[in-house]
This record gives structure tokens, sequence and C-alpha cells, in this order.
């Protein structure tokens, strides 16, 4: 009779144990993580520094904080720097205001149907192309959500951010694509969505055929080459018409790609086209950075 008391006190003891045991289920997950920060501490893609992912992924703040942003003011149309060296400021005389600034000479070279086009960060100097060229060129994908972050701080007509229905990824060819593995526009779109509470369409418009690298040519023969590469198909048409479609890339430098997209869209049924990059080649008489 002792022994079986002794064992039925045992009892609750063998219990609890358990109980605790089953508490704490993530422990093993836990240390696992833990030893592969140990042995492969997470660095920055663009300068290697060690970094404890956060918000950015995979880039650090120290690199985040380098991007430097266009030059302020801005056309509100193009989103590019509204004077130059090559355009002088407007002169008042004594005791007048300046009355209208002078024609924007970028918002020529785009569609007419583009309503406005915003880039984030410039080229030439900061960590902007930085980026670009890890997600672009050396398989950063995981980049991507960091530089849609800042797509989506960019400010926008009214009438913009009221009317636009979907994003579309510029595509890239079949053969680009196999040797990069993904569309670097098509990630940055899919980043970009959740921000915007837009749908990304990204079978509405499609390459009908290879171009050259657009990085050499110059502009006039970086609009011959994707002159008619693109286009919507038929079976597309019905889904764009009387749209607001905002176009999503990586860079712009001449517009040539954009406006080729543009007009494929627009032969396809949309109404009207934005278009968002993350970076901005910027022309020889653009401003220095103030």
């Amino acid at each position: 009779m002792r022994r079986l008391r002794a064992c039925w006190r045992r009892q609750p003891d063998t219990r609890r144990n358990e109980r605790q045991v089953t508490i704490t289920p993530s422990l093993p997950r836990s240390l696992s993580q833990g030893l592969l920060q140990l042995l492969l501490p997470a660095a920055c893609a663009i300068c290697r520094a060690p970094h404890e992912p956060d918000a950015d992924g995979i880039v650090c703040g120290a690199c985040v904080s380098r991007l430097v942003p266009l030059t302020m003011p801005q056309c509100g149309r193009c989103g590019h720097p509204r004077y130059s060296l090559a355009v002088p400021l407007p002169a008042a005389a004594p005791g007048e205001q300046v009355v209208g600034t002078p024609a924007c000479a970028w918002c020529a070279r785009l569609h007419p149907a583009m309503r406005a086009v915003r880039s984030v960060a410039r080229m030439d100097t900061g960590t902007g192309a930085d980026l670009v060229h890890a997600l672009k060129y050396q398989g950063w994908s995981r980049v991507a959500p960091a530089m849609a972050r800042r797509m989506a701080r960019l400010a926008w007509p009214e009438d913009v951010v009221t009317e636009r229905a979907a994003l579309i990824p510029v595509p890239l060819s079949r053969e680009r694509r196999r040797q990069r593995g993904y569309n670097q526009a098509e990630l940055l779109a899919r980043a970009l969505a959740p921000h915007w509470e837009c749908p990304v369409w990204n079978d509405v418009l499609v390459r009908t055929r290879d171009t050259q690298s657009q990085v050499r040519l110059t502009p006039s023969e970086r609009a011959g080459n994707v002159s008619r590469a693109f286009a919507v198909p038929t079976g597309r048409q019905v889904q764009l018409r009387g749209r607001h479609l905002v176009l999503v890339d990586d860079v712009i430098t001449t517009a040539a790609t954009l406006n080729a997209a543009a007009d494929a869209l627009v032969a396809g049924g949309a109404r009207i086209i934005s278009c968002v990059t993350f970076g901005r080649a910027p022309d020889p008489g653009d401003r220095a950075i103030s």
C-alpha cells in the first residue's frame, strides 16, 4: 500500500515535467538560428559589413542613408530636377517676384500619354547605383523590398494616387530572364504592391523580340533598339481598356524603354500611363547636389 501511495505521489511530478517540455517547442529552432548566425554571420549586400537583418533586409542602415535623392525642386510631371545649369534661373527686377519657371526640357522626351514619372535616387553619386547593380547584376534579389519601400514614399499628383489600377513591370526577354533568374522590375513591383494596395499584372505586357543592352547606346540608338519591342496580348486588351497603369522599372535614363512600353499599353487599350523607378541617370546639365 505504501508503494502504491509513493507511485501515486510521483505521477504529478512526471506530468509537470512533460508540460514544461511542451511549453518551449521553438527552443531547438532558436538554438539552430543562433548557431547559424554564429557560423555564418549576416552581412550587408552593398558594403559587406556585418549586419543584423531588419526592416531593410540585407541592406544596412548606413548604405540606405547614403542614397542621394533627386535635387529639389522637381518638375510636377516628369519628376526631374526643375532647374539645370543649361537653363538659368529666371531673373526678376528689384522688388518684383518671378512669375512662372522655364519650360521642362525633360518632359519633351516622354510619351504623350505619360501622366507622371517619379524616381527615388541619383545614379551618379551615393549608393543608388550600388543597390541597382546588386539587384540587377549580382543576384541579390532580396534588396528589392528595401528599394520598393523608398519608391512607395514618393509624392504623386492626387489623380495618379486615386486612379492607378495596377503595376506593370517592364518585361525582360526570355534569354535575359533565363540568365538572370528573375526580372528585377517584377521583384520591385511585387514588393511595392502591398504599400500601394495595387495588383501586379505581369502578363499584360510582353517582349516581342530580344534587344541589345542599353548601357552603351546613344539616346537615338536606345529609342531604335526598343522600338516596337513590346506588345499587349490580344486576350488582355479588354483588361486594360480605359485604365491608368503604372510602369515599374529599376532605372530610367533617356525614357526610351518606358516610352516603348507605354506605346504598347496605349495601343492595347490603356488610357493613361505613369511610371516609377528606383534610380534616375543624370543629364549632363543637371544641377549638382545641393
